[in-house]
C-alpha cells in the first residue's frame, strides 16, 4: 500500500510518501511544492495541481490523504486554504485515487498521542516512527508524513 500524505497550503505545500507493507511502514520520498507567491491566485492553484499530478505519476499512490481545513478565526484564510485542498484532492480523483481528508488534531492524535501538540513534536514523532537519522524538514513536510502515518494508522 501506498499512500500519499498532503500538507497543503497556497505558499507551501507538503507532500510525504509512504509505503506500507503488513506493519512496516517507510518513506519514501517527501518535500514541499512551492506556488509562486506573486502569481494571482488561480496560476498557483494550477502550478499546485500540475506538481501534485506529476508526483501521483511519478510515485502510483493507492491513496490520498489531506488534512482537513482548519477552523480558525480568519474565513478568508480558510477558503483560500479550502481552494488548495480542492485542487489536491482534484488531482486525486483524476488520478482515480481515493482521497481522504483527516483533521489536524486527529493526525497529531495518531502520530504524537496529544491533539494539542506542536509542529516540532509531530516532526520529532515523525522521525522517530521512521526511525530517521535527522529531522524531516520543513515542518510542511513532516506535517505531510504525518498525515500520511495516520491514513495508514486509521486503515489497520
Amino acid at each position: 500500500m501506498r499512500v500519499i500524505g498532503i500538507d497543503p497550503g497556497l505558499s507551501v505545500t507538503g507532500i510525504g510518501i509512504l509505503d506500507q507493507n503488513r506493519n512496516k511502514i517507510g518513506l519514501c520520498h517527501y518535500g514541499t511544492i512551492k506556488a509562486p507567491v506573486r502569481q494571482p491566485l488561480e496560476v498557483r492553484l494550477d502550478y499546485i495541481f500540475n506538481e501534485a499530478m506529476d508526483l501521483i505519476r511519478e510515485y502510483q499512490p493507492d491513496e490520498l490523504a489531506v488534512e482537513d481545513s482548519f477552523y480558525g478565526k480568519n474565513a478568508k484564510t480558510a477558503i483560500l486554504l479550502g481552494q488548495a485542498r480542492g485542487v489536491l484532492m482534484l488531482a486525486g480523483a483524476q488520478s482515480k485515487i481515493p482521497c481522504f481528508e483527516y483533521a489536524p488534531r486527529k493526525v497529531k492524535q495518531s502520530v504524537v498521542g496529544n491533539g494539542a501538540a506542536t509542529k516540532e513534536q509531530v516532526q520529532f514523532m515523525v522521525k522517530s516512527i521512521l526511525k530517521m537519522s535527522t529531522l524531516p524538514k520543513p515542518l510542511d513536510a513532516s506535517d505531510a508524513i504525518a498525515i500520511g502515518i495516520c491514513h495508514l494508522h486509521q486503515k489497520r
